[in-house]
């Protein structure tokens, strides 16, 4: 198995595949079960933000060594959609620019050990998140 997987994000599909390749990755560092479950859920969040908002895009999904030797699972989502207009605002519990919940980014970001949100109005958005084994 290779170390880095691009998947094209662009439905609902594409969310299975991604869950899929996600827990392999994780279960091959011996990654909690729970630690699993966290990361499977947020690659679905991020996902199914791109295909609702984002109009498409894609995630890079890589295993990872940190610099004390511990290995993680890193996941770059990439959309050239409309970006967002307020990223404290999207990061804010119940709030959506859509029919959603709005649980998805701040939830996303919750269960991942590190989070970054890259957006740009009329540029796309971009979300990187790591998770480390414990």
């Amino acid at each position: 198995m290779t170390d880095v997987h691009e998947i094209r994000i662009d439905s609902s599909d594409d969310i299975v595949q991604i869950r899929k390749v996600v827990r392999t990755v994780a279960g091959d560092i011996r990654m909690s079960l729970v630690d699993q479950t966290k990361l499977v859920t947020a690659a679905s969040e991020l996902a199914r933000n791109i295909v609702g908002y984002g109009g498409g895009g894609t995630v890079r999904i890589e295993r990872l060594t940190g610099p004390s030797g511990v290995p993680g699972v890193r996941m770059v989502f990439e959309d050239s959609g409309p970006g967002i207009p307020d990223v404290e605002l999207a990061l804010t519990d119940g709030w959506s620019s859509g029919q959603g919940l709005g649980l998805g980014l701040p939830g996303a970001r919750r269960l991942v050990d590190e989070f970054d949100l890259q957006t740009a109005a009329g540029r796309g958005t971009r979300v990187t998140v790591t998770k480390w084994t414990r």
